[in-house]
């Protein structure tokens, strides 16, 4: 593993981040345009979470790919992010209907990319700090 990728504990960490991004991708995807999401988001205050969401998973991306730059190979950065887009859109289909279109399913998006967020910053904080 040594000879392919040195850092592999990193490119798991990414690839964990990538698949994240995008299952908060396809559900923040889904919610677009705003007039035809589903009746149990058409509130305000779903509204709101769809937002909230985008600016979070907005965040998340960037720092992922960031990570990702500073860590790993360009060849597994690409193979990984690749692997992850490929084959999260099948693990989100397995989620049941009120997770993927409804108001439950932005509020546990919001929990599940603020944890990345900060496991995101445990990880990478050392890494990015060089980058600046």
């Amino acid at each position: 593993m040594e000879a392919i990728e040195p850092n592999w504990v990193s490119s798991l960490w990414f690839a964990a981040f990538a698949t994240i991004c995008t299952v908060a991708f396809l559900v923040v995807a889904g919610m677009f345009p705003l007039r035809s999401r589903p009746d149990s988001a058409r509130s305000v205050g779903a509204t709101l979470l769809v937002f909230g969401n985008a600016a979070l998973l907005a965040a998340l991306v960037l720092g992922t790919a960031l990570y990702g730059y500073t860590e790993l190979r360009w060849s597994t950065l690409i193979v990984v992010a690749g692997l992850a887009m490929l084959f999260t859109p099948g693990l989100f289909e397995a989620f049941p209907s009120s997770l993927r279109d409804g108001r439950t399913g932005l509020i546990v998006l919001v929990g599940v990319q603020i944890l990345a967020l900060a496991a995101l910053a445990r990880v990478a904080g050392p890494s990015l700090i060089t980058l600046s």
